[in-house]
């Protein structure tokens, strides 16, 4: 190869990203950007409203912008007391950007809603890779339409960027699939192991519940032989051992004096965090400290069992395409059954089919904590399903007429489930409904007519199937993008069942101005200051929200010590960090239970002059701990700091 060959390749293949192969039609990438632009619009219209969105880990964000220590161990606090209970991954990529923007809603934000739009334009070239580019497009745009999937990727939990690594892994390994040689094969199936990594250093073993579609994909469909496929496999097992447990290895190994204490753990070690409360306690529940389930606490999702993703909480939220997707992963292997092992369009179903079956069985019978935004884990399985299984049906359809009944069935079943859930809210919306009916009525009707050679009944099967299919999401997906998220328990829609409880109110929380400017910052917010305490009241367990008074007073007499109080839970710290741009201790993590905060501890912070005030009431610190400070430490008078009801609880001057 000449060195003046290599300029034209470059050339070439940018052309071919900007504008597609010269296979596609000439109209599919300007759709392709009409659907990622729609995606993005999705993710930032008033993006603003939604403040700090959950706030423990907008209070991690922060702390990452404020000091390089707290930001490598995904730290609660710049002090680096205690680490949030997940993996700092998805942190890292928020803390970046609050450096070089600076914090605010903006700049923490907006890299989630970039990662889901990115998700959506690499479903849409794995389908396209698999099944054409129809397909790639109708995946692209079911993705970029899951409600939940919309409503996550405008918050600023880590689920964003884990389905961002997944779908990854999924392309990487359907490039290994295709690979012409052994040692290219080899090196694709590396990289979508390595994805499946950085996966689990964003949410720990949820990244790993894809792994089975995607070995079974290349043990299946890749050109080597048996003996080498399974090779291949078991390296790229190593691979994805090692991009996997590289943090936690080295998290454990350094001294515990030396680093915070590992949010979610019994025993301070990123090893329980994966075995326990981001790993099996997820599955099979049981309780932790403090009578707290190790998988997480409450239960958002409603009982498991097979009906699970079809209840009044997860329905409206991932399951409108769930019966079609069924249909069509049957019928496509089916049709697909006598092609070649290697076959590229019956690799493309087996992943999606196998990704959104795995991810089906897992969350449907999961016992452990579990919240409705961890099924748009499966939306990508979904939506490569409905896209490649249309186009392919499609084509069994004009071969034989014996497959004519797919699509009017596919499209039966999808509009009378779109009925049945927006009849479960009928005052929401009331006519859409019966747009839905009235467009599968006549999508089934041109489908029909479609076989007997009807002009015109490509265009109206075409136009009415995707009302039939998309109206009702889509109104979900608008409806979340227009209304402010519930930072802890997104959800699209209008409220349903007793995860309903996610949709907070109208309004943003008003810790955040609605420009989306922290307080004292430019265009992309700044460091909170020490006052303007103006912060929403954070739920949960670990007592109530710290009065605007008594943090005003800690502001003023904080002195030189490292954190501003020690309060009882991640909540309660949360939301004073985010106020007042101080440190703060959470004494029992999260749930407020986590046994992380000891008296010896707590005497070494007093005598090294790093913690002047400690909150008691509600949940967290231990009985010993309250005792000790009880006994030697002075309490503060509500009088001081000017709340004579001393709602907070009982502040106490260490020294």
């Amino acid at each position: 190869m000449s060195a003046a060959t290599i300029p034209a390749q470059a050339a070439g293949a940018a052309r071919r990203l900007l504008w597609g192969g010269p296979e596609d039609p000439r109209w599919v990438r300007p759709a392709l950007y009409g659907v990622l632009v729609l995606s993005l619009a999705l993710h930032v219209w008033k993006l603003p409203d939604n403040g700090y969105a959950n706030e423990y880990y907008a209070a991690a964000v922060q702390a990452g912008t404020q000091d390089w220590k707290a930001f490598f161990f995904g730290s609660l606090d710049a002090g680096s007391f205690i680490t949030v209970d997940k993996p700092p991954m998805a942190l890292w990529l928020m803390a970046l950007s609050g450096r070089v923007l600076g914090f605010g809603t903006w700049s923490m934000l907006l890299p989630q809603a970039l990662a889901g739009t990115a998700a959506v334009g690499v479903v849409h070239a794995t389908a396209r890779r698999a099944f054409g580019p129809v397909a790639g497009l109708l995946s692209a745009l079911v993705l970029a339409l899951t409600p939940i999937t919309v409503a996550i990727n405008r918050d600023n939990n880590p689920d964003t960027l884990l389905v961002l690594w997944m779908v990854l892994a999924g392309w990487a390994t359907l490039r290994a699939v295709q690979a012409r040689s052994g040692r290219a094969g080899l090196g694709w199936l590396s990289a979508a192991a390595f994805f499946v990594g950085c996966g689990f250093n964003t949410k720990m073993l949820q990244a790993w519940v894809v792994v089975p579609a995607l070995a079974l994909v290349y043990l299946v469909a890749a050109r080597p032989s048996w003996p080498r496929r399974v090779a291949h496999l078991l390296a790229a097992g190593a691979v994805l051992v090692a991009s996997s447990l590289w943090w936690v290895l080295l998290v454990d190994a350094i001294p515990e004096d030396r680093r915070p204490y590992i949010g979610g753990s019994t025993d301070n070690t990123a090893w329980d965090l994966v075995i326990g409360y981001n790993g099996l306690g997820r599955i099979f529940g049981g309780d932790g400290p403090g009578g707290f389930g190790r998988g997480g606490g409450a239960n958002f999702g409603g009982e498991p069992g097979g009906g699970r993703m079809f209840n009044d909480i997860l329905g409206g939220q991932i399951s409108w395409l769930l019966p079609p997707a069924g249909l069509l992963l049957a019928a496509a292997l089916v049709w697909l059954w006598r092609r070649p092992r290697t076959d590229v369009r019956r690799a493309g179903v087996l992943l999606f089919g196998g990704w959104a079956a795995v991810h089906f069985v897992v969350f449907s019978y999961s016992a452990g904590g579990f919240h409705p935004y961890y099924t748009t884990a499966m939306a990508p399985g979904i939506a490569g399903l409905v896209g490649g299984g249309v186009v392919l049906m499609a084509e069994a359809q004009r071969r034989s007429a014996a497959w004519a009944w797919v699509l009017p069935a596919g499209v039966a079943v999808t509009g009378a489930w779109s009925f049945q859930l927006l009849e479960r809210t009928p005052q929401w919306l009331p006519w859409l409904r019966w747009a839905v009916a009235a467009a599968t009525v006549a999508a089934v009707a041109a489908l029909v007519a479609l076989r007997r050679g009807t002009r015109g009944a490509a265009v109206v099967a075409t136009a009415a199937g995707l009302v039939a299919g998309l109206a009702g999401p889509a109104a979900y997906a608008v409806d979340a993008a227009g209304s402010p998220v519930n930072g802890t328990n997104p959800l699209a829609g209008p409220a349903t069942g007793f995860g309903g409880m996610g949709r907070g109110p109208g309004g943003p929380p008003p810790s955040v101005p609605r420009g989306g400017r922290g307080p004292g910052g430019g265009m992309f917010g700044g460091q909170p200051p020490g006052g303007g305490f103006g912060g929403r009241m954070f739920g949960g367990p670990g007592g109530g929200r710290v009065s605007d008074a008594m943090a005003a007073y800690l502001v003023q007499n904080r002195g030189k010590a490292t954190w501003l109080v020690a309060v009882g839970s991640a909540q309660q710290a949360s939301s004073l960090m985010l106020r007042t741009g101080a440190p703060v201790i959470a004494m029992g993590g999260f749930t407020g239970s986590d046994p992380a905060m000891t008296v010896a501890k707590l005497q070494r912070y007093v005598k090294e002059g790093r913690l002047r005030f400690i909150l008691l009431g509600g949940r967290g610190g231990g009985a010993e701990v309250a005792e000790w400070v009880r006994q030697h430490a002075t309490p503060v008078d509500a009088g001081e700091y000017g709340d004579p009801f001393g709602g907070s609880g009982q502040l106490y001057r260490l020294a």
